[in-house]
């Protein structure tokens, strides 16, 4: 595209003139204009070396592996055989090669296979779009015993929509979660989880449906899939009060309730123009933003020299969150 527009530019002035304003070297002009003809690297012939096998000794070593009484062995079990019967042909590895030659290598037996899975790409413009849940497990006060913390969240604002700590993984406690989040928030438009057994049950895939909400999983063992709750659980996992073990299940819930109460209205996501998941999902991150922009334009004010000159702007939240980025098609497809 730029060398057919430096060619336009140079028909009104010079190629040099054209070059210089559209930032393009001369060199590289003339070169793209006439290129250097690519020849090919000539190899001499490799010579065979001195201690290679005749064509009759490769074929005699491939008569003996594809015989009725290898075929069905190993090429260290026919090579061990052998030379346990006094007789060598050659080493294992040069066994190996004739038999990729011959098409004859590689695994015998029927590998499972397995269908691609379809990449999950979801976007979200505003509060509602689309929540993201998941499970973590919190360590109890011995060896073995851990409790699950459910998590559900906003992944435009962040906003944890609902969460609970149980003894167990239980499909029954997810589709409760679920619920009650729905009559308090609204049911959202999707819910993606991954592929655990309470996100693939029944129970909850049936709840979806009655909400109406559209379901969507992650890519087996793929935890880029579900970025949002890692992120919050990493959050949780790394904070300064986080212990590294709960005493009871009631301590769990205890910290918990803390926690995600700091998380909503105090976190300042740097995610979200580090305003609070709070502030965003109820709309009141425009005027949070309208007065941190008043607070530093009168800083600027004051002492211009300070921000050399340059009038400084808070964070701006983004437009839209997502799980994959949806490519062009998928976005105008949708529209």
């Amino acid at each position: 595209m730029i060398s057919e527009t430096v060619l336009l530019l140079a028909g009104l002035t010079s190629t040099s003139v054209a070059c210089a304003l559209l930032g393009k070297p001369r060199a590289s002009h003339y070169r793209d204009r006439a290129p250097l003809p690519v020849v090919p690297a000539q190899r001499a012939a490799r010579a065979s070396p001195s201690n290679a096998l005749t064509t009759a000794e490769q074929d005699e070593i491939i008569s003996v592996l594809t015989s009725d009484r290898f075929c069905d062995k190993s090429v260290a079990q026919t090579w061990a055989t052998l030379l346990d019967e006094g007789v060598y042909l050659g080493s294992m590895s040069t066994m190996h090669r004739l038999l990729r030659l011959i098409g004859a290598a590689g695994d015998r037996r029927e590998q499972a296979t397995h269908p691609a899975r379809a990449r999950p790409e979801l976007m979200a413009t505003k509060p509602g779009d689309v929540w993201s849940w998941d499970i973590t497990k919190l360590r109890g006060p011995q060896r073995g015993v851990y409790y699950d913390l459910y998590v559900i969240l906003d992944i435009y604002s962040r906003y944890v929509v609902g969460w609970t700590v149980a003894a167990r993984e239980d499909s029954a406690i997810a589709v409760e979660l679920i619920a009650t989040a729905a009559m308090v928030h609204g049911p959202p438009a999707s819910l993606h989880a991954d592929r655990g057994t309470s996100m693939t049950s029944k129970h909850v895939a049936q709840l979806l449906v009655d909400l109406g909400v559209a379901r969507s999983h992650s890519r087996p063992h793929v935890s880029n899939d579900n970025p949002f709750n890692e992120a919050a659980f990493k959050t949780l996992k790394y904070a300064p009060a986080f212990p590294g073990n709960f005493g009871s299940l009631p301590d769990a819930r205890a910290f918990c309730e803390a926690f995600f109460g700091y998380y909503n209205h105090e976190h300042r996501h740097s995610g979200i123009g580090l305003h609070t998941p709070a502030s965003v999902h109820h709309g009141t991150a425009v005027e949070v933003r309208q007065q941190r922009r008043a607070t530093l334009h009168a800083a600027y004010a004051a002492n211009p020299a300070r921000f050399r000159h340059r009038r400084p702007e808070p964070p701006q939240p983004p437009v839209s969150a997502w799980i994959n980025q949806p490519s062009r098609e998928a976005l105008i497809q949708s529209k």
